[in-house]
């Protein structure tokens, strides 16, 4: 042994730190004499080229409680071979809470949880140092930090995670699922994962795509209950960019419920194992109408919305149905934006007083889903409620968690109409895109309640209906130093949405709404004329404050886009919302003067990086490219733009055959034409994501399409002096 590190090696294990005695517990858990591999450092040679191999992986999950009180405790330990400087570089520093107030349960505030770490570093010949976390970590903005120096090429740490979290529950509690696969970015020799609960604890736990099942094993006490996962050699997984572990990779799914007596067993809003004792694999249509037969019964005082109808008439159904739609999204929700608004700026505590006390705020998915069926009910317009759950959950067959699941209504108008629990720019027809084509149960009443029970299946969209569209127009001044460029935004379908919550200020809808349903506005409702004077005038100042921040986002996102270091002279309008269609556009339009941006002088000529304006481009690694797995996104979209640049006086373009580019098959395309119209150079570009999933075996289809765009962001034109 080195001498110096004998020296750390001997300063290390001194007095065991003086840790407590639930820090020397955990440690035993792990470390103790039952630990099966303190000498473990073998590593097979198919993996001696990796990175790094986990030689052991434990985790573990303990459920107990004593009346009210419950205790959960989560572990976790790893012991790893690290084989290049990259795993030495990532296992030098940890970061963790140590010390935290359980989020669980009642009167959480009250509950402190701890968690307790070890680490110790194992060198080639066999030699530990254990790491005083104590002494050596450092508190950084609540995070408690700690570097390991002195690990090197060859060799092990080993470390474990030892979480404490006590707190207390009078009623039905669901932890929070875990899914996750098997494999991680480093393959695993040995896993073990390990549960231990007790009465009152219910389990829903499932293997998927070949991961092993869970087994009960023995328990030396008859309330105790105990099961383990094993397996080894797991080889490490492909977390690339499109992909879904969940569906593919050996993986498994579990959540965990607490309920200390059968009536909070039939409150629970969960898909509860008949008996504590039962592991539920899986979830029949059945259930599920017995879950929400009566969570999602219609129910809900639309006397608001019965007003706004007097008077109006309606081609049809849909037509009726989609009104109301909008006139509740404004109602009960944008109505009451401007009070949060208020309330965060502290122009006033109680904002929301102004609206009297009857007002009704639908504030989750089951008053909604309750709100808005009392209303079809009410006009005799027949229904289904629409159960199911995201495509990278795995299909239908596979439920098993109550939280995977969404939740809308289909309105059974001549042409289906879809509703979902509202946002303040949500529309008619929208419902989370990953829904999409999916397998989902629809939910019926035949009378007064929620009784029937059916599969179907959610329409999907195409690319053109999900679309960016932009229209640039690029002029540069006299002396080639600056270029003036002005922009019109337009997105639709699912590109849309992101682009309003980003880009709309609360400023820029609820006024067209109080217009548009003929409502009061907060400041309106304020009765005190001595109140109101002083509330608008810091209304205006907030207003403007917030316009002022967003235009300096605005600026610094543009920069970002259009690769310029500064701009100058910034404008931004709204030109449309798209808020009342999902297939209506919302335009923006930016305009703004950049210097020494896009252009390169080449003696009496200039350069023109024309390729950057459709913004970067997918640039695939050696490892993507080598692609193993399936295709998976979000939906189908497609982007079009066009660029026009003015050209100056006294200039010609050369260089436009590399502008004209065709790439379009079955999974997408890259297409780019370039001409000039007087002294205008037209570019139009467009590309296509044509499905939302595809089979590995098409990989190289998009590889084709997803190259000529990258191409293109290279792509330069020459302005030729004469």
């Amino acid at each position: 042994m080195p001498k110096l590190f004998l020296l750390l090696f001997l300063a290390f294990s001194i007095s065991s730190f003086s840790q407590s005695k639930e820090e020397l517990a955990a440690k035993d858990f792990f470390w103790g004499a039952k630990d099966t591999y303190k000498n473990a450092n073998y590593i097979p040679e198919k993996w001696t080229n990796e990175s790094a191999v986990i030689i052991y992986k434990n985790l573990n999950y303990d459920f107990h409680s004593f009346g009210k009180s419950v205790t959960y405790t989560n572990s976790i330990r790893k012991r790893i071979k690290l084989l290049d400087n990259a795993a030495v570089e990532e296992f030098s520093e940890f970061t963790f809470t140590k010390r935290f107030k359980s989020s669980k349960g009642q009167f959480s505030w009250k509950r402190k949880g701890n968690t307790f770490v070890g680490i110790k570093v194992v060198k080639p010949d066999g030699t530990e140092a254990e790491i005083d976390v104590e002494k050596d970590a450092i508190e950084v903005d609540g995070e408690t930090k700690l570097a390991i120096s002195n690990l090197e090429v060859g060799d092990i740490i080993d470390y474990y995670y030892y979480k404490v979290e006590p707190f207390k529950s009078t009623y039905a509690f669901g932890f929070d699922p875990v899914e996750t696969s098997l494999g991680e970015e480093y393959p695993i020799m040995d896993l073990k994962l390990y549960f231990e609960t007790e009465n009152d604890f219910f389990i829903n736990f499932d293997s998927y795509n070949g991961a092993p099942d869970l087994k009960q094993i023995t328990s030396e006490k008859r309330n105790i209950r105990r099961y383990e996962l094993t397996e080894n050699n797991i080889a490490k997984s492909e977390f690339t960019r499109w992909f879904y572990p969940l569906v593919e990779s050996p993986s498994y799914k579990f959540q965990v419920y607490f309920a200390r007596s059968g009536k909070f067993e039939d409150r629970a809003l969960a898909f509860l194992p008949e008996d504590e004792d039962m592991i539920k694999t899986n979830v029949t249509k059945e259930e599920v109408l017995d879950l929400y037969d009566h969570r999602f019964k219609p129910d809900g005082d639309i006397g608001d919305v019965k007003d706004f109808f007097r008077k109006k008439t309606f081609d049809n159904d849909a037509h009726k149905v989609t009104a109301a739609f909008y006139y509740m999204r404004h109602y009960y929700l944008t109505r009451f934006v401007e009070g949060f608004f208020i309330k965060e700026a502290k122009i006033t505590s109680y904002p929301f007083m102004v609206y009297g006390s009857n007002i009704v705020f639908i504030q989750n998915e089951r008053q909604f889903i309750r709100h808005f069926t009392e209303f079809l009910k009410r006009q005799k317009i027949d229904y289904e409620i629409v159960v199911g759950q995201k495509r990278y959950d795995g299909p239908l067959e596979d439920l098993l968690i109550e939280k995977n699941i969404n939740v809308l209504v289909k309105v059974n108008t001549e042409t289906p109409l879809y509703a979902s629990y509202f946002g303040p720019h949500t529309t008619i027809n929208e419902f989370p895109p990953l829904l999409e084509n999916t397998d989902v149960y629809l939910l019926s009443a035949s009378r007064n309640r929620i009784d029937q029970v059916k599969k179907g299946k959610l329409p999907t969209s195409i690319y053109t209906q999900n679309e960016t569209k932009k229209d640039m127009t690029v002029s540069l001044n006299d002396d080639f130093s600056e270029i003036t460029l002005t922009s019109i935004n337009s997105f639709k379908g699912h590109e849309k949405s992101d682009q309003q919550y980003d880009r709309l200020l609360y400023s820029d809808y609820v006024n067209e709404d109080y217009k548009k349903y003929d409502t009061e506005s907060w400041i309106e409702l304020v009765r005190r004329k001595k109140d109101k004077i002083k509330y608008e005038k810091e209304l205006k100042a907030l207003n403007e404050k917030l316009k002022t921040k967003q235009k300096e986002r605005f600026e610094d996102s543009a920069k970002e886009e259009y690769s310029c270091d500064d701009i100058e002279d910034y404008s931004y309008s709204i030109d449309a919302n798209g808020r009342f269609s999902l297939d209506s556009y919302f335009t923006f339009t930016e305009s703004f003067k950049a210097k020494n941006a896009l252009i390169k002088k080449a003696g009496p000529n200039y350069i023109i990086e024309i390729g950057k304006l459709i913004g970067d481009q997918i640039d695939l690694t050696e490892n993507e490219r080598n692609r193993t797995v399936n295709i998976y996104m979000a939906y189908p979209r497609s982007f079009n733009y066009q660029i026009t640049l003015n050209i100056p006086e006294g200039y010609t373009v050369a260089g436009l055959d590399k502008l004209n580019k065709s790439v379009d098959n079955e999974t997408g395309a890259f297409i780019s034409t370039a001409k000039l119209e007087g002294n205008q150079l037209i570019i139009k570009t467009s590309k296509q994501y044509k499905n939302y999933y595809e089979p590995n075996s098409n990989w190289n289809k998009m590889i084709l399409f997803l190259d000529e765009a990258n191409q293109f962001t290279n792509e330069k034109i020459l302005l030729k002096k004469g």
